[in-house]
C-alpha cells in the first residue's frame, strides 16, 4: 500500500476550523499522482501524450473532522476493474483512525475521448 504524509493547513479549513470538504478531494489526487509518479507515470506526460486518466465516479465518506495543524496519512490503493477501467481505493487517517474514505472510478481516453487500455499503469 502507498502512503503519503501531509499536514492540515490554516487555510483549507472553513469557519468552523475543520477541512473544507472539497480539500479531501486535493489531498486525494494529490497522493494518486505521486502514486502514479512512484510506478514511473508522469500524469502530466501522460497528458503531454494524448493520455487522460479521469474520474468518472467519486465515492467520499467523510467519518471524522479533520483540523488545523493535524498530520495526517493518505493511502492509496489500485485496482483493474477492466481492460479500460480501474478503482483507486483510498483512504486519510491518523495513526489507526480513519477519517475519510473514497473510491475514485477511472478511465483513460485518448484525445478523441475514446477509451484505451490501462496496461501502461502495469496492473496485474
Amino acid at each position: 500500500m502507498f502512503q503519503i504524509e501531509l499536514q492540515v493547513r490554516d487555510y483549507e479549513c472553513d469557519i468552523q476550523g475543520i477541512v473544507n470538504n472539497a480539500v479531501y478531494q486535493h489531498y486525494f489526487e494529490h497522493a494518486r499522482h505521486l502514486f502514479l509518479d512512484k510506478k514511473g507515470i508522469n500524469f502530466f506526460e501522460l497528458t503531454q501524450q494524448g493520455i487522460f486518466l479521469v474520474i468518472y465516479r467519486a465515492e467520499i465518506d467523510y467519518l471524522a473532522p479533520l483540523t488545523i495543524n493535524k498530520t495526517c496519512k493518505v493511502s492509496v490503493e489500485l485496482e483493474r476493474i477492466s481492460k479500460a477501467r480501474c478503482l483507486f481505493k483510498q483512504t486519510i487517517y491518523i495513526n489507526n483512525d480513519i477519517y475519510t474514505k473514497g473510491k475514485f472510478f477511472t478511465t483513460a481516453v485518448n484525445a478523441n475521448k475514446k477509451p484505451i487500455n490501462l496496461d501502461f499503469l502495469n496492473l496485474n
